[in-house]
C-alpha cells in the first residue's frame, strides 16, 4: 500500500515538473519565429523588434514598402513621376529624360563627320610637306600599264578558266599586307582596293555573282566592309557629351587577308605559247559568330581586273631586299610573283563545282588543284618534241 502511494506521488511530481518546462519554453519560441522575419518578396510589414508590438499595433499606411518591386533600381527602370530626375540604372534605357531621343542622341548638341574610322582603310593620309625621299622620285606617278597582246577567237585553240585564292599569311604574300603610310595613302592592298573605289576609279560588282553583273555605289561597298556608319560620342573631363562624331565603323584591316582571282589560260597558235589574262579580284572575309565560332566565308565584291590595272600600276610593292627594287602591283600580278592554290576550274567539271564541294579533305583538295596545274602546264609541253 505504501509503495502504490510513493509511485502516484512521483508521478504527479514528473507531470507538474514537464507542465512547467513547456509553459516556460513556449514564449521564447513565438519569440523567435516573429523576431527577423522576412518574405521572399522584399522586406515586409514585420520588423526585427518586439514581437508583441508587432501584433497590436498598426503599422503605419503611409510608409511605402520596400519591396522588390517598388525598388527604384530594379530592372524596369526609374519610375520617377517627374521624369526628368534621378539617374537611371534600368536596362531599358533612361525614360525619365524628356530631352534626349529614341535614339537616345541629343540633338541639340553639334555632329562632326569623320572620313576614317582609324583603322587603315579609308583613312586620309597628310602627305609629306618636305621630299620624303633622298631621291626625286617622279616615275611611279608617270607609269601605265601596257597593252594586252591581241588574241584572234580562231587562234585560240586551247582555254581553261580557273579559279584561285591568294593567302596573305603566307611568307610569299606578306606585301599584301604592308601596313605602312605613303603620300598616296595606306599601302595595303584591300586599302588600295577601297581608296580606288571611293575615288570613283573602279567600279565593283556584288560579291554573289563572278560575272560582273551588279555594280555597287560607294556607301554599299563602305557598308560592305566596314559595316556602315556609327554616331560615337564626345566626353569632355567632366564625363559630359558635348559632341557627336559621325565615322565608320571600325574594321581590322588584316582580318580580310584571302583573295580571290578569276583567270583563264588560253593557247594562242599564232604566236605558239600559253597566256594567263586574270579576269577579276574579289577580297574575302571569314565571318563569325558572337562567341568566335567561323560560320563562313563572304566575297566583299569583285573588282574587273583590266579597269583596276591603271591604278595598281600607280602603287608599289614592299621589297624587303631592295627597297630601291620595288615593282607596281600590276607587275607583280603580270609577273606572277604571288602564291596560290586552285579552287575550282571548267576542267572535267560538268556539275560547276569548286573542289570544296566534292572534295571534303582540305590537303586532297590541295593536291587536286596541282593536278589541275599540270595539266594545263602538260598541254603546251605536249604539243612540242624533242
Amino acid at each position: 500500500m505504501k509503495t502504490r502511494s510513493l509511485k502516484t506521488v512521483l508521478l504527479i511530481v514528473a507531470a507538474f515538473t514537464v507542465t512547467v518546462k513547456l509553459t516556460a519554453q513556449k514564449p521564447t519560441r513565438n519569440a523567435r519565429s516573429r523576431t527577423g522575419y522576412t518574405s521572399g518578396y522584399g522586406t515586409s510589414g514585420y520588423t526585427t523588434t518586439n514581437a508583441a508590438r508587432d501584433t497590436t499595433k498598426k503599422k503605419n499606411a503611409n510608409t511605402a514598402a520596400p519591396s522588390g518591386y517598388g525598388n527604384p533600381a530594379s530592372g524596369y527602370g526609374n519610375n520617377n513621376a517627374s521624369g526628368t530626375g534621378g539617374n537611371n540604372t534600368s536596362g531599358y534605357g533612361n525614360t525619365g529624360n524628356a530631352a534626349a531621343t529614341g535614339t537616345g542622341i541629343n540633338q541639340s548638341l553639334p555632329m562632326k563627320v569623320i572620313s576614317g574610322s582609324g583603322s587603315g582603310i579609308g583613312d586620309s593620309v597628310a602627305p609629306s610637306l618636305r621630299t620624303d625621299n633622298a631621291i626625286d622620285r617622279q616615275l611611279v606617278k608617270d607609269r601605265t600599264p601596257l597593252a594586252y597582246e591581241h588574241i584572234r577567237e580562231d587562234d585560240a585553240v586551247y582555254k581553261q578558266r580557273v579559279w584561285r585564292e591568294i593567302d596573305t599569311r603566307e611568307k610569299m604574300n606578306l606585301p599584301f599586307r604592308y601596313a605602312a603610310n605613303e603620300d598616296n595613302g595606306n599601302q595595303r592592298f584591300i586599302s588600295i582596293l577601297y581608296n580606288a573605289i571611293q575615288s570613283g576609279e573602279v567600279t565593283v560588282f556584288n560579291g554573289e555573282d563572278d560575272r560582273f553583273t551588279t555594280p555597287l555605289t560607294k556607301e554599299a561597298v563602305a557598308k560592305t566592309i566596314t559595316g556602315g556608319m556609327d554616331t560615337v560620342p564626345v566626353v569632355d573631363l567632366n564625363g559630359e557629351v558635348t559632341s557627336y562624331e559621325i565615322r565608320q565603323k571600325m574594321v581590322e584591316p588584316d582580318s580580310i587577308y584571302r583573295y580571290r582571282l578569276k583567270e583563264e589560260w588560253i593557247f594562242d597558235k599564232e604566236s605558239s605559247r600559253m597566256f594567263v589574262r586574270i579576269l577579276g579580284i574579289a577580297p574575302i572575309m571569314t565571318q563569325y559568330t558572337s562567341t568566335g565560332m567561323p560560320v563562313g566565308d563572304r566575297v566583299l565584291f569583285w573588282a574587273y581586273y583590266p579597269d583596276l590595272r591603271p591604278t595598281l600600276a600607280k602603287y608599289e610593292v614592299f621589297n624587303g631586299k631592295n627597297y630601291a627594287g620595288r615593282m607596281s602591283w600590276e607587275e607583280l600580278f603580270e609577273s606572277r610573283f604571288f602564291s596560290s592554290y586552285i579552287t575550282k576550274s571548267t576542267m572535267d567539271n560538268p556539275f560547276d563545282k569548286s573542289l570544296r564541294d566534292y572534295i571534303k579533305d582540305p590537303l586532297f583538295r590541295l593536291l587536286e588543284g596541282e593536278n589541275i596545274k599540270e595539266k594545263i602546264f602538260n598541254y603546251e609541253q605536249d604539243l612540242w618534241s624533242y
